[in-house]
């Protein structure tokens, strides 16, 4: 009995022993904790500035303030985990990272391809922020492109969050990839118009509104025989944006409206003409052979 007892004071007192020994260890890592809370904050000022001086791109910028910021965190953290724990080695700490990331990544996959995505879409750039991009059936202005997903406003204000595996594996109309952009706005009048005097007046009248580009200059296109006119289309060429696109469109409209009915030239529309007559005065059945009535009789007899 005296033994046991023994065994157990002298195994409580290693415990303790042992606890005072990694007590120091202890807050010295957590001191290492806090001060690399201000360490990253002070490595993400350094990289902003950093950035700003030798990186145009905004989408790299933040990829390299991210980055810095993170790396940061890792090594303060695995240095209080090195003094807390002696006896861990740092080859220790790697392995088991690689062996938890296995199964973390089967649990967060999802997480990772957003991420691996975003990393692609920041060093690549298909899109910069400003951009107005259209992705299946959402079209907006790009905003911001995080790591995980990517923040696009609408025209009509509304903000959506589209993952970035999304963006990656779907194909991205870039409206405003270039410095211009054609509409084609179609036109049609009447048949007895004369043609060379409606080409000349349109094309007189979409030079001459405002936001229309002279270059490339603006074109006048006869493209078929409607049911009730002579279509073209006024392709003209504006700044890429929506709304520079829409108020050139308006003024177009306008202005065409305006030159057509000076010169005396009608915008016809359709024209649909209908007939009446008294079905009972009319037999429109199929008229039956001499045979066929013979035969009908004698089955009217039977």
């Amino acid at each position: 009995m005296d033994r046991l007892l023994e065994t157990i004071i002298n195994s409580i007192q290693d415990v303790i022993s042992s606890s005072i020994k990694i007590v120091p260890g202890l807050l010295v890592a957590l001191i290492i904790i806090l001060l690399t809370r201000y360490a990253a904050e002070i490595a993400k000022d350094i990289a902003t500035k950093v950035a700003r001086k030798t990186i145009r791109s905004q989408s790299l910028q933040f990829l390299f303030i991210k980055t810095s910021y993170v790396t940061a965190w890792v090594v303060g953290v695995l240095v209080a985990c090195v003094i807390a724990f002696p006896g861990l080695r740092l080859g220790d700490i790697i392995a088991t990272l690689g062996l938890g990331s296995v199964a973390i990544g089967f649990a967060f996959q999802d997480i990772f391809k957003n991420f691996l995505a975003g990393i692609i879409l920041l060093i690549e750039e298909p899109f910069r922020i400003g951009d107005q991009i259209v992705i299946e059936q959402y079209e907006g202005t790009v905003e911001r492109i995080d790591i995980r997903n990517s923040k696009i406003r609408t025209y009509t204000g509304e903000r959506i969050l589209i993952p970035n595996s999304t963006i990656f594996t779907s194909a991205v109309i870039v409206r405003t990839a270039f410095n211009c952009r054609r509409t084609d706005l179609a036109v049609g009048v009447d048949y007895d118009t004369p043609l060379p005097k409606a080409v000349q007046i349109l094309q007189q009248t979409i030079e001459s509104v405002e936001g229309v580009l002279n270059n490339p200059a603006p074109e006048i296109d006869l493209v078929s025989f409607g049911d009730s006119s002579i279509d073209f289309f006024v392709r003209y060429w504006t700044a890429p944006q929506k709304p520079e696109v829409r108020h050139v469109q308006t003024r177009a409209i306008i202005a065409i409206k305006k030159a057509l009915d000076e010169a005396n030239i009608s915008i016809p529309y359709p024209i649909r003409t209908l007939y009446f007559y008294n079905q009972q005065k009319v037999d429109d059945r199929v008229p039956q052979s001499p045979q066929t009535n013979d035969n009908n009789n004698r089955l009217r007899k039977n």
